[in-house]
């Protein structure tokens, strides 16, 4: 496993000209660029920590330079990792050479109030709250249809994917592989197609609902909770039959251990008729009306 002293002469780490060190405070640090990257221990394992434009030596930064949580760390190999991975994002962004334009338009989020050119007919719009991409009608074409949208606009959040799958050759490594993980997430049968294989339970989101909705279409399935007030220990919860949801759709409440349902599943809570009462006292929910059940 590579340590930190042995990424210190290795040769990729070298070649994008990272710097690394231990902290006044004896925790891995590493500097790409004008980047800061830090390895935080804490009583339940080490996060990413990070800061810009630190002028000082590695070796005198302490904890109280760092201000921005970056996730969670393994061990030092992955600090290590994501040094690497975040100079090489860093290099290739360079690279790249994106231009910043100031474009008055008006956007599905809004007016635009700064954007970046990726390359022709490819431009990435922010606004106040949101932003995304806009293609030209030709480039928009070349988007597969099963991912394409007609209007031309790929908001920033999950359809970016789509433009960064279509053109890879205007992102980096690290956002390719970005991309394809959230089309994964997002589009599970299109990836499947792409790379030719099925994707099993617990890789993607979108497919483990689908499984999900497709086996409880019949169930009882939760869908708002709250602490009983008039049973301690015990959560009263309202739930509907299937995951289609609709406003006319009749109701029930039910009382559910309150350690049982801080277990649910990412999905919902799927009532277990032969166990879970039907309950029709008092309500811990303000105004809750019960239709015909």
């Amino acid at each position: 496993m590579p340590t930190l002293i042995s990424q210190q002469t290795d040769p990729i780490a070298d070649a994008l000209g990272i710097e690394f060190a231990l902290s006044a405070e004896g925790f891995p640090v590493a500097r790409t660029r004008e980047l800061v990257l830090a390895m935080i221990p804490t009583t339940s394992g080490s996060f990413l920590a990070s800061a810009w434009a630190i002028k000082r030596p590695l070796s005198l930064l302490k904890c109280q330079d760092f201000y921005r949580h970056d996730g969670h760390l393994a061990d030092e190999a992955a600090f290590v990792a994501r040094v690497i991975e975040t100079a090489e994002h860093q290099r290739d962004l360079h690279d790249l050479g994106r231009a910043p334009a100031r474009i008055s338009c008006s956007t599905p989020w809004g007016m635009s109030q700064s954007a970046t050119i990726y390359g022709p007919g490819i431009v990435c719009h922010a606004t106040a709250g949101h932003g995304g991409f806009h293609l030209s009608s030709d480039r928009n074409f070349a988007v597969l249809a099963a991912l394409r949208n007609e209007t031309g606009w790929y908001e920033e959040d999950m359809e970016w994917a789509v433009v960064a799958h279509a053109f890879p050759e205007l992102f980096t490594g690290y956002e390719r592989r970005a991309a394809d993980e959230t089309i994964r997430h997002t589009w599970p049968q299109f990836w499947e197609t792409v790379h030719g294989r099925s994707l099993a339970a617990g890789e993607s989101c979108a497919k483990d609902r689908q499984e999900f909705e497709r086996i409880h279409a019949d169930d009882w399935i939760v869908t708002s909770a709250i602490f009983s007030t008039h049973h301690a220990g015990m959560t009263e919860v309202v739930a509907r039959r299937g995951t289609e949801r609709k406003i006319s759709e009749v109701e029930r409440r039910y009382l559910i251990d309150s350690a049982e349902y801080a277990s649910r599943r990412p999905f919902g809570f799927v009532i277990d008729e032969g166990r879970h009462q039907l309950y029709e006292g008092p309500s811990s929910f303000v105004g809750w009306s019960r239709s015909a059940a």
